[in-house]
């Protein structure tokens, strides 16, 4: 009842703006009292409309009340806070339920300040003035305010747990250590904590070494990603402009070269149409001298034949055309010739030294997840036995060899019908899904082959859906017997320089997303990798051109 009036109290003498106690209280004309402060903070932003109003009956007021301080509610607030009566608390001093409540408030609870681990209590910033007044409390330990403060309670005695059992690894209270935890290793709770916040301090510096340590690699990564990038659009521009340079000189030589051509056509179209026209005047000079003679031959007088043959005018000097004789009927084959032979010399050169200009290209291991095997030693430690699915082959593909073998055969072989079976291309898939790091061989003759690795979910259907590399589920290598290789994902290929291998090797991290093809021989050189992301287990496969060619893994 008394909390009651106490609040009635607060309430009745509380500002309706700042719900504090009444500073300067000022008496409205309507009777309602306010901070001098907020009421004229409130009538200023209304001296637009020049109509002021009470915020609690709306009153209006025409022109502005003149305020003076209320002497005598200004002393009774006064007497009121020198007896300890505060203003009623704002709403966000009470307790929600995310807070720690206080445990004395009875009706609606203020937010706990504090938690005392000897009462198991928690107060809030009234209740808990006690325990900074009173002697009696010195040896109180406040922490902040938790809801957990029963879990310090003994279930079985019903005492505050300050013991630690080492034996069992527990909090325990002191009637525990006397009774099921007696000959235990026990001590104090403070004791136990001091060892295990040094274990903590070990673990958090151990931490924040491990923080700096990765920070720096995350550093240097970076720096190594920046020298990449810059390193290769050095490389990029350099090789760019020499092959501009290249392809600048070829054009100006084929310009040239046609200018030459176009040149020599003109002379000789010149000269061969100056002759035809001393030829064709040679002709009628020609005709007019048979048809004179003609004439002359059919002239029956004598006389007449004599005196008119005579005056016949020798012929001209005959025109020589011994070098449209001699000369060939087709024209510039030897420059047709010799560009055929430049162009023989540069693909040559093209396809002997890229080899080389791609492997001055570095695998940068160092922004890849494991350690990346370089030399065929290293690779093999990482070897996968392979052996081939008979449920996925073709018919026409004849497994052998433990299943390790393949030959494509003209006659069918006789298969069982199987949903994984390819029924359009001679492929076949392993057995064995691969995942993790892992590397294998082939070794195959008799024509030109694919080497493949593929989701198990490829189509066994139709072309575009199945062959190997012409979809998003599938990347190969096709090797093209005496010529080179091309690589193909997605039907996009990319072409890679020869010479072509009897064997070659497949490397696979799967979790790095790292897919490697090698050609196998004296040497062990990288023809392409890819770096992507694997979403499913992969598979090793094959695909045939011709028959009686066999791969062995």
């Amino acid at each position: 009842m008394a909390q009651r009036r106490v609040k009635l109290v607060r309430e009745t003498f509380s500002c309706s703006f700042c719900l504090d106690l009444l500073k300067d209280p000022v008496t409205t004309p309507c009777g309602h009292s306010y901070c001098m402060d907020c009421i004229q903070r409130h009538w200023d932003g209304e001296d637009g409309k020049q109509i002021y109003s009470c915020p609690q009956c709306r009153k209006t007021f025409t022109p502005r009340p003149v305020l003076r301080k209320n002497t005598m509610l200004s002393d009774l607030v006064e007497q009121m806070m020198k007896t300890g009566l505060q203003a009623a608390p704002a709403d966000h001093c009470y307790a929600g339920p995310e807070d720690v409540a206080c445990d004395v408030c009875t009706g609606r609870k203020l937010k706990a300040l504090k938690s005392c681990l000897v009462c198991l209590v928690s107060y809030c910033d009234q209740h808990l003035q006690p325990h900074y007044d009173s002697s009696a409390f010195e040896k109180h330990k406040l922490v902040e305010p938790s809801k957990n403060l029963q879990e310090n309670i003994c279930s079985h005695h019903d005492e505050v747990m300050k013991m630690f059992c080492r034996t069992d690894q527990q909090c325990i209270c002191y009637l525990c250590s006397v009774d099921e935890h007696k000959g235990h290793d026990t001590v104090s709770a403070a004791a136990e904590r001091t060892e295990r916040q040094k274990e903590l301090e070990g673990s958090q510096q151990n931490i924040q070494q491990r923080i700096q340590d990765r920070e720096k690699d995350v550093k240097l990564l970076q720096q190594e990603v920046e020298a990449i990038n810059s390193y290769a659009d050095k490389a990029v521009k350099d090789s760019g402009n020499v092959f501009y340079t290249l392809t600048r000189r070829l054009e100006y030589r084929s310009r040239a070269l046609e200018q030459h051509i176009r040149f020599q056509q003109k002379s000789e179209v010149r000269r061969a149409k100056e002759l035809k026209e001393k030829l064709e005047q040679e002709i009628t000079e020609l005709k007019r001298k048979d048809a004179e003679m003609k004439k002359l031959s059919h002239t029956e007088n004598h006389t007449q034949f004599l005196h008119n043959y005579s005056p016949l005018s020798p012929l001209s000097e005959s025109t020589d055309s011994s070098s449209i004789i001699s000369r060939p009927l087709r024209y510039f084959e030897d420059v047709i010739t010799a560009v055929a032979e430049i162009k023989v010399k540069l693909l040559d050169v093209l396809t002997d030294k890229w080899a080389n200009i791609s492997l001055t290209v570095p695998a940068v291991d160092v922004l890849l997840p494991n350690p990346q095997p370089k030399t065929r030693a290293e690779l093999l430690k990482y070897s996968r036995k392979i052996t081939l699915d008979p449920n996925t082959a073709r018919p026409g593909v004849m497994l052998s060899e433990g299943n390790r073998k393949a030959t494509l055969l003209e006659e069918k072989q006789t298969y069982s019908s199987h949903p994984d079976r390819f029924d359009t291309m001679p492929q076949v898939l392993s057995k064995e899904s691969l995942t993790g790091q892992c590397y294998w061989e082939v070794e195959y003759k008799g024509g030109s082959m694919c080497f493949a690795v593929t989701y198990k979910d490829i189509s066994r259907a139709g072309r575009k859906e199945s062959v190997f590399g012409w979809n998003d589920k599938s990347w190969a290598l096709y090797s093209y017997e005496g010529c080179n290789y091309i690589f193909f994902h997605n039907n996009r290929d990319t072409e890679l320089p020869g010479p072509v291998s009897s064997r070659v090797g497949v490397y696979l991290d799967h979790s790095a997303g790292l897919l490697s093809f090698y050609r196998v021989s004296d040497t062990m050189t990288l023809l392409h990798r890819v770096q992507t992301t694997f979403t499913q287990p992969l598979y090793a496969g094959v695909r045939f051109y011709c028959y009686g060619s066999t791969v062995e893994f």
